[in-house]
């Protein structure tokens, strides 16, 4: 019991000792940042162009799809059993190639969204890092973050211009 409560006890003294360190305290809007950045909206048109090939393939393959549902729906009763047959299993082959080709297309995307803005938000963080050495700050929280701060200790702004 003695050695729990010296253990608190330390790990008490060491937490106020720690924040009694951190004297210039800021905040930032990361996500305000990220959204006001023409870098962003480049990068998405950049992904756009890079993926449009695919979703237009993606786009005919499901076009085709319905075509042939339709055919099978609209023509399936006068149909021979054997051309029905032929029918659905082609539909079942290119739907299973359309499902393949559609997560695959899905992964893609999003993990190359992903290194994009993993790209940005690396930027920012280094930026945050500049801004706060510059201005002696020991401590930057994300404004999403804190409840409540002064005006005087928002760094957005000035990280927005060192970003840029």
């Amino acid at each position: 019991m003695k050695k729990l409560l010296c253990a608190a006890g330390v790990s008490i003294a060491l937490a106020m000792s720690a924040g009694a360190y951190a004297e210039k305290i800021a905040i930032v809007n990361v996500g305000e940042i990220f959204q006001k950045m023409p870098a962003r909206e480049s990068v998405a048109k950049q992904l756009e162009s890079e993926f449009k090939s695919r979703a237009t393939e993606l786009q005919n393959l499901e076009k085709d799809l319905q075509s042939r549902v339709e055919k099978l729906r609209r023509d399936g009763a006068t149909m021979s059993t054997s051309e029905r047959e032929k029918l659905e299993k082609e539909l079942i082959t290119k739907r299973d190639q359309f499902a393949e080709k559609a997560q695959k297309f899905e992964e893609d995307n999003r993990r190359r969204q992903s290194e994009e803005r993993n790209k940005i938000l690396s930027r920012i963080q280094d930026s945050i890092k500049s801004v706060a050495a510059k201005e002696g700050y020991d401590v930057v929280i994300d404004a999403n973050a804190v409840a409540y701060a002064k005006d005087g200790i928002d760094i957005t702004s000035q990280v927005q211009k060192q970003v840029k």
